[in-house]
């Protein structure tokens, strides 16, 4: 049986990509050394984090005076590794889910943090649109999409303090006006690679500003010296990453794959909202075109383990809600093909006509 991939993250990644990651296993450059045992300071290496960066320079058209790291620890680090580096006294936050907050908790080990607006109310079900951006504040954090509960940022924010992103799970699924940005980092396992690393690109002329005095590992200005190798790098999930990259590039670039991918969301939401049996989680105006959220409607909430277990039979992979939501949720990111995208649905009305 054929299986489709709609896991969260780690998760689907485009065949390209892994069959170069098994062939360099087998052997990296044709060096005879595979990418596993590989030293970080060959050549061979070397060239790999520079054409890395430059497909990140080049798809999402970061200006020169950006620089982009790849750097262990995933998001999570970079949630008190932005204050570090960025905070003197005070930083916004605006929380919609549950990264958001865990970010919002180590910023307060550096500084004042005032959450301007959050969507907890309504279990993150939306995006805050009314509040005020504080010009004292030394920068103002996004979660621009939520995995959890499949909401998403779609416009850059004009703000007047710098804008800090974390884009985990939307990097590179549409265009982005990275001059906006005073940061924006991620973890890699959704769009551009497996777990293991996680991308930082950050205006220069933001570091340097603090008055705290930072460890090595924490210090961005560091690791741009060193160019992401200040200590050895995640060379296999650097290597995914690259020939994911390239992958992206050879579709047409990011422009390319943000079509694709508004038209695989807008064919599943345009089921659920069809379909008798499912209701969608997001408010329609801020639902994610990477996350697709839904749970079984009122009348037939009894029929959920029913439709996991069939969907299950019908090769669904990682459909199963978030806990915090329930329900469903299907990851279709970049390398999720459409193909998968119209099985989910034809799987779904074959249920709806089991359960009339």
């Amino acid at each position: 049986m054929k299986k489709y991939n709609f896991n969260a993250g780690p998760c689907v990644l485009p065949k390209a990509a892994t069959e170069s990651a098994i062939e360099a296993i087998r052997d990296f450059d044709n060096s005879g050394i595979g990418i596993l045992e590989i030293s970080h300071r060959s050549p061979g290496w070397e060239r790999i984090m520079k054409e890395t960066a430059a497909l990140w320079h080049e798809l999402l058209h970061i200006p020169e005076n950006y620089k982009v790291l790849f750097l262990g620890g995933g998001a999570s680090a970079e949630f008190f590794m932005v204050p570090a580096n960025l905070m003197n006294k005070k930083a916004a936050y605006l929380q919609t889910g549950v990264w958001a907050k865990k970010a919002i908790k180590e910023a307060k080990f550096y500084g004042e943090v005032e959450v301007v607006a959050s969507s907890e109310d309504k279990n993150y079900s939306y995006v805050p649109q009314d509040y005020a951006i504080p010009a004292d504040a030394d920068y103002f954090h996004i979660t621009t999409n939520n995995t959890i509960y499949g909401t998403e940022i779609h416009k850059d924010i004009d703000s007047p303090v710098p804008v800090v992103a974390d884009m985990s799970s939307d990097i590179m699924s549409r265009p982005v006006d990275v001059s906006k940005y005073g940061l924006i980092y991620g973890g890699a396992q959704k769009n551009v690679g497996p777990a293991g690393v996680a991308f930082v690109i950050i205006r220069e002329d933001l570091l340097g500003k603090v008055d705290r005095k930072l460890q090595s590992m924490v210090d961005y200005r560091l690791h741009i010296e060193n160019g992401s190798m200040f200590n050895t790098p995640p060379v296999f999930s650097i290597f995914v990453m690259h020939e994911t990259l390239k992958w992206l590039k050879s579709l047409g670039g990011v422009e390319a794959i943000h079509q694709i991918n508004k038209e695989k969301a807008a064919a599943l939401y345009a089921e659920i909202d069809r379909n008798k049996l499912f209701v969608g989680t997001a408010a329609k105006e801020d639902r994610s075109i990477m996350n697709v959220c839904f749970v079984m409607s009122e009348a037939y909430k009894d029929k959920e383990a029913d439709f996991l277990e069939y969907a299950k039979g019908r090769g669904m992979v990682g459909i199963k809600g978030h806990r915090s939501v329930g329900g469903f949720r299907a990851s279709i990111y970049n390398a999720c093909p459409r193909e998968a995208v119209d099985a989910l649905i034809a799987c779904m009305k074959d249920f709806e006509k089991l359960n009339s």
